[in-house]
């Protein structure tokens, strides 16, 4: 009996954790994508029409950049988390927490078996984000690719 309840708890502590960090992760990216979102309608509206496809290129490694750096806030965040429970140096912490963000997992670091859960939960919280900052790149494209004079809104 006392082995459920000590397994149950670590299940209690795991969940809360990951529902921490999937709301903070969720919180950076909303907030990161406001920015950005922001900053191309204002680009956008103060006259994409003939940047031309050097311009428009700069305009898009610009947006690509800046998503980057937001996965890179996301993943430092759980590293953070990792850092406070259960990882002995950042340098691991920032490998494992890539690692599982991105879905790679090679597994030469683990988490101990208490926070075992929570690279799955950071590895399918990583493709969500991931998918979110693509389908928002893709839109941006999308717009610039339509602004280009003499294009056909219907066609690519």
């Amino acid at each position: 009996m006392a082995i459920v309840r000590w397994e149950s708890m670590d299940f209690a502590r795991q969940a809360s954790a990951a529902f921490f960090l999937v709301t903070a992760t969720l919180l950076l990216q909303c907030a990161g994508m406001s920015v950005l979102i922001h900053w191309a309608r204002a680009r956008l509206a103060t006259g994409i029409k003939g940047l031309g496809p050097v311009r428009s290129a700069v305009l898009m490694v610009r947006f690509t950049t800046l998503i980057i750096v937001l996965h890179i806030l996301q993943i430092l965040l759980w590293a953070g988390v990792y850092r406070w429970l259960c990882l002995p140096s950042w340098e691991a912490c920032f490998y494992f927490s890539s690692a599982s963000y991105s879905t790679v997992g090679y597994g030469d670091v683990v988490l101990p078996r208490i926070w075992r859960l929570l690279g799955p939960v950071e590895g399918i919280t990583g493709v969500l984000m991931c998918g979110l900052s693509v389908s928002c790149l893709f839109v941006i494209a999308t717009r610039i690719v339509e602004s280009e004079p003499g294009s056909d809104k219907g066609k690519l």
